[in-house]
């Protein structure tokens, strides 16, 4: 029996919230969310589960995530009420410098896929960081169903498929080894199955022998190998200097909530300063109707990108003001540009001194003793460069095309440094317990996502995936003065009211709609039952024990 999928019509459907008593896993592709499932079965912690997640999703999943990219988590440990943060993101080369970069710039960046763009791959750092403080099962064990799924095979579902078969033609098709990731120079279609034996020996190593071998081992080789066969400059030495770091978040109180971010080099900042100008626009404002909340809600993105272009870079070298930004004082004082009848003209940073790739996964865990982890883990974008260590199976990030190459701005390249992060996990909690998880990916849709999710969840009360369900908006490319995209379900109503105040709106229809970013959420309600859910953009799914 042969099936076809009408990517336009999924997105018609609807999706019930998955109820869960103790433990549950949401992710964007059902077998990483049953991988998740297996661990905590077996008596994994959450953050067993979500390393699970992470290398099923590295397998199922390649052209948004994997060992080549960075990730980012926070963590939730029930037992002692404190959330901590991870930033696992890689340093650029210590050969690469800005002079050398806009050598091979084009129209003033690197192109997308160069391999100047390659920075160390934090991933694997990640992984094993997150086992080692909060895991309960081996490391073998938790990563066994990956390795099962790369050595045995699995079979892509129609969004992932039709991200591979472009990411083949984009990248895959121009690189030495692209085609341990292609069958017969094409991607595996939807429903087809695909084996990764490269990437198996490669989990099977890191099963075994934790980070080393990818950072001072064989794997470290095979990566700088192909880099400068490409013409980059990443060092063995790059890699074996490499760790991620363990990090305070950040994070401002929203109606009752504790909002939390990592801090930056990641835009969680962005997502945080949005969130604290629109709630102080309602107080000002008081009631509104739903026209105003959706324009203040655009107005206050707008508002929280400005500051986040100005101030988001490797605080080792460009540390922001958070304790300014996340002020309630700042956020008053921004809230007041916000007009109820027209769109800001001109929108700056409120503390001036001195951006992007839409490819990643979010999932996030819940154990039945309370802990949660929200994790996020990308490419960057699509497959990255699409560059391929020789009998590795993945891709290498190019997470570098994040950096400026102009001169004297606080995210402008230089060697051993980290750039701007597009990828953010979020969570909520109160008075100190657990509340929820949460993501949306998607480049710099990702702040836009929190702001809409975690409105609809603590504004509106509503649930999870209705949450996730509801129609977004999108300011193109993160720019605070670029166009605004909606999707085609939202009320005809609310996009005439956008119009009137002067937004210029592109309505996206069908499969497009993906680019509105996939999310996932965990929360617990009032008497301790978890509520989930997964968006209907992409193939994954939510799932409870």
């Amino acid at each position: 029996m042969r099936f076809t999928t009408d990517e336009n019509d999924r997105f018609l459907s609807r999706r019930s919230p998955v109820i869960a008593p103790g433990a549950a896993v949401a992710s964007s592709q059902p077998l990483a969310t049953e991988a998740g499932l297996r661990i905590l079965h077996a008596g994994g912690t959450a953050a067993d589960a979500a390393v699970a997640v992470a290398a099923a999703l590295q397998v199922t999943q390649p052209c948004s995530t994997g060992l080549g990219g960075d990730a980012f988590f926070l963590y939730y440990q029930a037992a002692t009420g404190e959330v901590t943060a991870y930033n696992g993101s890689g340093r650029s080369p210590a050969a690469l410098t800005l002079e050398r970069a806009r050598e091979a710039a084009v129209d003033g960046a690197l192109p997308d896929y160069h391999a100047h763009t390659v920075t160390v791959p934090g991933a694997a750092d990640v992984w094993v960081a997150l086992h080692d403080r909060h895991g309960a099962l081996p490391l073998p064990t938790t990563l066994e169903p990956a390795i099962r799924l790369a050595a045995d095979g699995f079979a892509p579902g129609p969004m992932a498929a039709r991200w591979w078969a472009s990411g083949a033609e984009r990248q895959l098709a121009g690189r030495r080894y692209g085609s341990e990731l292609t069958v017969d120079g094409r991607a595996p279609r939807c429903g087809e199955r695909f084996r990764n034996p490269g990437l198996a020996r490669v989990l099977e190593t890191l099963a075994s022998n934790g980070r080393a071998p990818f950072y001072t081992g064989w794997i470290a080789e095979r990566i700088v190998a192909e880099v400068r066969h490409e013409g980059g400059v990443l060092s063995l030495e790059d890699l074996a200097t490499h760790s991620g770091e363990w990090v305070a978040p950040i994070g401002i109180e929203y109606g009752g909530y504790q909002i939390w971010e990592c801090p930056p080099n990641g835009q969680g900042l962005a997502a945080l300063l949005a969130l604290a100008c629109y709630a102080a626009w309602r107080e000002d404002a008081g009631s509104a109707d739903a026209e105003n909340l959706l324009h203040a809600r655009v107005e206050s993105m707008r508002l929280g990108f400005a500051d986040a272009a100005e101030w988001v870079a490797d605080p080792a070298s460009d540390p922001a003001p958070l304790h300014e930004l996340l002020g309630t004082p700042y956020a008053r004082r921004r809230a007041r540009l916000i007009r109820s009848d027209r769109r800001i003209e001109e929108v700056g940073p409120g503390l001036p001194r001195r951006t992007a790739g839409d490819d990643t996964v979010y999932f996030c865990t819940v154990d039945a003793d309370g802990n949660g982890c929200s994790f996020i883990n990308s490419n960057f974008m699509g497959f990255g460069t699409g560059i391929v260590p020789r009998g590795c199976g993945f891709t290498l990030q190019n997470r570098g095309r994040g950096f400026l190459l102009e001169p004297g701005r606080a995210n402008t390249l230089a060697p051993g440094k980290r750039p701007y992060h597009t990828i953010i996990p979020g969570m909520m909690t109160r008075s100190g317990e657990f509340a929820a998880v949460f993501g949306v990916m998607g480049g710099m849709m990702q702040p836009q996502g929190h702001l809409q999710v975690v409105a609809s969840l603590v504004d509106d009360g509503v649930d999870p995936q209705t949450a996730l369900d509801r129609p977004r908006f999108q300011l193109a490319g993160g720019d605070p003065d670029g166009a605004l995209l909606v999707e085609e379900s939202l009320d005809a109503s609310l996009r005439s009211g956008l119009e009137r105040r002067g937004h210029r709106l592109t309505v996206v229809s069908g499969a497009d709609r993906a680019g509105f970013g996939l999310g996932q959420v965990i929360a617990r309600g009032d008497d301790g039952v978890l509520w989930c859910g997964s968006d209907p953009r992409g193939d994954g799914c939510a799932a409870g024990m």
